[in-house]
């Protein structure tokens, strides 16, 4: 796998690879020449005494030295350049596949895990392209060389070599063959790290509320521990390699002396040879020693090469079809053509598309917020219907929804209630295909989800989530998440309707005030309308609202969902929540249970009629109220 990802994501820089070998290959060939040299100066310049000599020969010398340490400069420059490259490439790789995964593949892998391959593993493939281009590069030419000017220097002495040679590589090679698995641990114990430290973090305030403070410590230093006892193994390896390599360089140099200094007492061989011989010795060991503590290297990144691959392989389960069909072209009806008078909200004054006829978009608006053709909404509405939508997680004894047939009408607010468990928020999901349904169809103005782009689809709608996350920036780049090019008067109108325009005038800089990450310097109900206001901003055709009001009270609510109709005129409108004030008065309300609709109709049918209704409602209200 490490292969196949480095030959993918080398392809583009094969240039720049071709010159580090070649810049490696003009180094290593200047440092072989160099003990030549350094033979050749004590046996033909200090023997014999020839002064000159010796300067020539050594001015030759300082010049390969300062070609040898240009290349090397060069080639660490070029190598190191490329390997950041690649590790640029490959996070971007892993963060845009990541960015196309549904909830599925996100729950699989799970976020820390991802976050884990996105950064360290991506560091360690990363290390090993480094340390290829510096040291694997340059180590095989060391050792081919270094053998044959060692065969050059004396054939007899350069026996030692079948000896000292595979005696390394077995000692290091063993401990590869122990740390791999080590290494693949270190990874998942990562991981674990990772997803204690994101729990802490995200339930800071649940964890110091309930005084867990001591739990949540012992659990970080379990997870702490698992991989200091992982590394400590690694480490202990480590420690018994070093002492054994060194033993075996210096027995080698020791046996060289040995035997060398009896074939110069024969006259079979010169002292410079010698002395050269035992460079050559030096540089064949150090390239095997260097190549092999790479391979050490290897196992932690082709670990995590797999990891990232696993990731780079799986195909999102969300894909547009090979031919989508383009909303644009279903069924335009003229700018107010399906309009008629009525609101979302049952008692308003506002407007909502009459016979719901599935349309395409129109913007023919006249820039204020939720005043676009004036006679009837939005020209060219798009209706949802749920066709015995059915969904279930693999693996699952049964799905979260069955056979869900509802129908979402423009202009018209439709409310989904129901116990916890009971699949609001898997239905919601269904509609912006963030999921997909597994038997059944989700279809958008008469055409099934799973025939439009994605992109297309979720133009067309706007979520607010039941976590209200707001990303880091200003209050205005919030908002622009829905809508880039909205100007700062549809932005303060958004506001106004989210009834979040007073805490957002009072904050120093307005709309430039900053949002920290997940809008932490915000309060919950805080949080929850500068999303609603977000995707107010969009102008979508359908808005989801995921109990997106539940952090507000009573009067905000109140007067939140009188300001609705006229932002959301001529949309369809799904509100989810568990709060019966806040869906009492919408003109389809939806009772689900264990994931089955076992209701439809207006709060007054449904109290008269629907029994799972009633038990919901007289479990928040007072008979008297709920009348």
């Amino acid at each position: 796998m490490l292969v196949r990802v480095l030959g993918r994501f080398l392809r583009p820089y094969r240039r720049d690879v071709a010159l580090v070998v070649v810049l490696q290959l003009v180094q290593t060939l200047a440092a072989l020449s160099l003990p030549t040299l350094n033979a050749d100066i004590i046996d033909d310049g200090v023997v014999r005494g020839d002064t000159g000599y010796i300067l020539r020969t050594g001015a030759v010398m300082l010049g390969i030295t300062a070609v040898q340490v240009t290349c090397a400069i060069l080639a660490v420059y070029v190598g190191a350049r490329t390997a950041m490259a690649v590790g640029r490439d490959l996070r971007s790789a892993v963060f845009d596949r990541v960015q196309r995964f549904s909830l599925a593949e996100m729950g699989r892998f799970g976020a820390p895990s991802l976050i884990t391959r996105t950064t360290n593993d991506v560091q360690q493939v990363q290390m090993v392209t480094l340390l290829t281009f510096t040291i694997m590069v340059m180590a095989p030419i060391m050792m081919v060389g270094g053998v044959f000017m060692a065969l050059h220097q004396d054939v007899g002495l350069s026996a030692l070599l079948l000896v000292v040679v595979p005696l390394l590589v077995t000692v290091m090679g063993l401990a590869i063959w122990r740390m791999g698995p080590l290494f693949r641990q270190m990874q998942k114990r990562l991981d674990r790290i990772n997803l204690v430290l994101r729990e802490q973090i995200a339930g800071v305030r649940v964890v110091r509320s309930f005084n867990r403070q001591p739990t949540e410590r012992e659990r970080f230093e379990g997870a702490s521990t698992e991989l200091f006892r992982t590394a400590l193994g690694v480490g202990r390896l480590m420690a018994l390699v070093f002492p054994a390599v060194m033993l075996i360089m210096n027995a080698s140099s020791a046996a060289v002396i040995w035997f060398g200094a009896g074939r110069i007492e024969d006259g079979a061989m010169p002292v410079g040879s010698l002395v050269a011989f035992l460079n050559y010795l030096m540089q064949i060991l150090m390239s095997v020693l260097m190549a092999v503590m790479m391979f050490m290297m290897v196992p932690r990144a082709q670990v995590s090469a797999e990891r990232i691959g696993a990731v780079l392989a799986t195909e999102p389960e969300i894909v547009a079809p090979a031919e989508p069909v383009r909303l644009a072209t279903v069924g335009a009806v003229p700018a107010g053509g399906a309009g008629a008078p009525g609101d979302g909200w049952r008692g308003g004054n506002g407007f909502h598309g009459g016979d719901g006829a599935d349309v395409s978009r129109l913007r023919a608006g006249d820039g204020a917020l939720g005043r676009h053709d004036g006679a009837g909404g939005r020209a060219g509405r798009l209706a949802v219907e749920l066709d015995g939508a059915t969904f279930g997680y693999a693996g699952a004894q049964a799905p979260v929804l069955r056979d869900v047939t509802l129908r979402l009408e423009p202009g018209r607010t439709t409310a989904v209630i129901g116990s916890t468990g009971a699949g609001k928020t898997t239905l919601v999901n269904l509609v912006p295909r963030l999921i997909d349904v597994t038997a059944g169809a989700v279809r958008l103005g008469g055409v099934d989800v799973r025939d439009l782009d994605p992109h297309d689809l979720r133009e067309h709608v706007a979520l607010v989530p039941q976590k209200a996350y707001l990303f880091s920036g200003t209050v205005a780049s919030t908002l622009r998440h829905g809508r880039p090019d909205a100007t700062d008067a549809e932005l303060w109108e958004a506001l106004e309707v989210a009834q979040a325009r007073d805490f957002v005038e009072a904050l120093p800089g307005g709309l430039d005030a900053p949002v920290e990450q997940g809008g932490t310097n915000f309060s919950g109900g805080q949080r929850q309308r500068l999303a609603i206001a977000r995707a107010l901003v969009r102008r979508a055709d359908i808005y989801l609202f995921d109990d997106s009001f539940s952090a507000l009270d009573y009067a905000t609510d109140a007067r939140l969902r009188a300001a609705l109709p006229r932002a959301t005129r001529g949309a369809a409108v799904l509100v989810v929540a568990q709060r019966v004030a806040t869906i009492r008065d919408a003109e389809t309300i939806v009772v689900l249970d264990a994931g089955q609709v076992v209701g439809t109709g207006t709060h007054h049918e449904l109290m008269d009629t629907n029994a799972t209704y009633q038990e919901i409602v007289l479990s928040q209200l007072s008979a008297e109220e709920a009348a």
